[in-house]
């Protein structure tokens, strides 16, 4: 949530922010704002909603300097204003973080004995007063802030920049990623790399509990015990990195495009040309275990609820899962030979990166799905397996969704082979028909005009009923996440035979009742339901493919045809019509379809 960028450089430091601010538009944001020194002094700028607002009051009134920090706001502690946007100054310090000082109610109470005021609602003021309060009691710069770090309880990422030093960035993390871009007599700081990515290819991630020093030609790293860090120096892949709309309207559409090619290299990643076996980058024999616990937020929530289906009907191994910001308050036991399984996209949700560390000691084996390899929750792993679906912008997972289905199949079969519950000629079909499927997304987004004329039927309504069976159960889910997130309508996903047990109360003319319901095991029962929906008028959208539409098509409101697909790969194929449901139908609201209101694309607070 929210983005810090810092540039210690050669030259005007405020276009350079808030250009890199801009990378990290995605993440969510309700205010941004800048700080830089200039001859020596501080100076800074903030303004309320979107980066353009920052960019005309610059114009209007310039900042100087090239040395500064850089922040967008999501609103935690404060409502959204110019006073609690970020950097915050205290006198000679200014401070940009993203996270939760969970102490900070302590702190200023501390800092109210010594005659201090505040002026905001937000729980960063009183790092900066805290900083300014160690550099008045005569402490250094670095040691005034590695002063406020160590007094700060709660996640963080910070970068601190004071008055008479341009040559010097403090930063520092604990819980909320942060990055070091090195440059050539220049260094940065950056929320991630997308961020960073323009001005440098050379990044060094800091690790949980470091603080760093930086100069334009050095850099000090601490660990929390103050003891000098040795971190690695990366140097990434610029094209990894790219975060342009390529042609289209919103990063959302591109990337519900762009599902195909990049499922395509996640199926190649792990079942290489001419094998029949998956083959994962590291060790994990299921053989092993007894069971498999998975924990995971959001969208990657509801990959997890479809893999249980794949782990128990083919590898036949116990799944349980859990929602990560529940999991550890639940303290649940993990009994021997069991596998902890986290995915998250990010690699930094601070809800499932928390889980992870509960398990650690406990279960037999960590292992994380996630799309950024170099992320805390992948480093804090026995084993990380990556979705290779490239950068992901639009706050509404699409395509790092049906990677994340892709690769937990592909573990799935992983699992069915070390268990010998499938055979030879089993495991080389299902391998078949993984290889045929992005041949099968590329047909599902030909249906793009039919899915449009729905989705401006489905904008006019209030509330949305989405059904499934099986494994469209928890896709049912995960289409109503996407409606509500993007287009503000109130949607709910159930199991079709959980209609009766109370949804059904709700059904009348105006309801709208989206059926994903390929023909296959549970499709006459799906259609059960769904004719339940239609006997008491409500409009029923059928998502099937030509056999399902031709059986079951009278009386529906509108049909929405897939092409045929094996069962197992249903949940991923009919993810392109849930998405281009939702797009469609927040265009036709004329949202915000890219950056949804009080959402934010990381979650790195609790």
């Amino acid at each position: 949530m929210c983005g810090i960028v810092g540039v210690l450089g050669q030259h005007e430091a405020a276009p350079i922010l808030v250009e890199a601010l801009k990378r990290l538009e995605y993440r969510g944001y309700d205010s941004a704002g800048i700080a830089t020194i200039d001859n020596g002094a501080l100076g800074r700028r903030r303004a309320v909603g979107k980066l353009v607002n920052l960019s005309d009051l610059l114009v209007h009134n310039p900042l100087r300097g090239k040395s500064g920090i850089g922040h967008t706001r999501w609103a935690t502690h404060g409502a959204p204003s110019v006073t609690n946007a970020h950097p915050h100054k205290a006198g000679p310090v200014a401070v940009v973080h993203n996270g939760i000082v969970e102490n900070y109610r302590e702190l200023r109470a501390e800092l109210a004995e010594h005659g201090v005021d505040f002026v905001t609602e937000t729980d960063t003021e009183t790092v900066a007063l805290m900083a300014e309060h160690y550099l008045n009691s005569g402490f250094s710069s670095v040691d005034a802030a590695f002063k406020t770090i160590d007094r700060l309880q709660g996640a963080f990422a910070l970068a601190f920049l004071f008055d008479g030093e341009d040559d010097l960035i403090v930063a520092a993390r604990k819980g909320s990623p942060l990055a070091i871009g090195h440059g050539d007599g220049e260094m940065f700081v950056g929320s991630d790399a997308i961020a960073l990515a323009p001005l440098t290819d050379r990044i060094t991630y800091l690790e949980e509990g470091d603080r760093a020093v930086l100069t334009r030609t050095s850099l000090e790293i601490r660990n929390e015990a103050g003891e000098l860090a040795n971190r690695e120096t990366r140097k990434i892949k610029l094209d990894q990195t790219r975060a342009d709309k390529g042609g289209h309207k919103h990063f959302m559409a591109k990337e519900i495009a762009e599902q195909p090619v990049v499922v395509a290299e996640a199926i190649r990643s792990y079942l290489p040309t001419g094998a029949s076996k998956v083959v994962l980058p590291g060790e994990l024999d299921f053989a092993n275990l007894d069971r498999l616990t998975m924990v995971a937020c959001g969208t990657a929530f509801y990959a997890c609820l479809t893999a249980k289906y794949w782990f128990e009907q083919l590898a036949k191994i116990p799944v349980e899962v859990d929602i990560a910001s529940e999991f550890r308050y639940r303290e649940p036991p993990i009994p021997d030979r069991t596998a902890a399984l986290f995915v998250s996209q990010s690699g930094e949700t601070a809800d499932t990166l928390a889980a992870l560390r509960y398990c650690e000691g406990k279960a037999d084996k960590i292992v994380s799905v996630v799309n950024v390899p170099e992320s805390s929750i992948a480093r804090e792993s026995d084993l990380a397996l990556p979705i290779h679906a490239g950068v992901e912008i639009g706050v509404a997972s699409t395509k790092a969704f049906t990677c994340q289905l892709s690769v937990l199949l592909m573990l799935a079969l992983k699992a069915a082979a070390d268990r010998g519950t499938m055979t030879d000629e089993e495991l080389a079909d299902h391998s078949a028909a993984l290889r045929g499927l992005p041949t099968a997304l590329n047909a599902a987004l030909d249906q793009n005009r039919a899915i449009k004329k729905s989705a401006q039927r489905l904008s006019e309504a209030r509330d949305v009923l989405f059904l499934g069976r099986g494994l469209m159960y928890p896709l049912a889910m995960e289409g109503a996440l996407k409606l509500k997130e993007i287009s503000y309508i109130h949607a709910e996903g159930y199991a079709s035979g959980e209609l009766k047990h109370g949804p059904i109360a709700l059904i009348d003319k105006h309801m709208p009742v989206i059926v994903m319901a390929p023909r296959d095991a549970v499709f006459d029962k799906t259609v059960s339901n769904m004719q339940e929906v239609m006997a008491r008028k409500g409009k029923v959208i059928l998502v099937s493919d030509d056999e399902g539409i031709a059986d079951a098509k009278d009386g529906v409101w509108s049909t929405i045809r897939m092409p045929h697909i094996h069962a197992s790969l249903a949940p991923i194929l009919y993810s392109v019509p849930a998405q281009l449901l939702a797009y469609h139908t927040a265009v036709a609201k004329g949202t915000d379809v890219d950056q949804p209101r009080n959402l934010a694309k990381s979650v790195t607070v609790e």
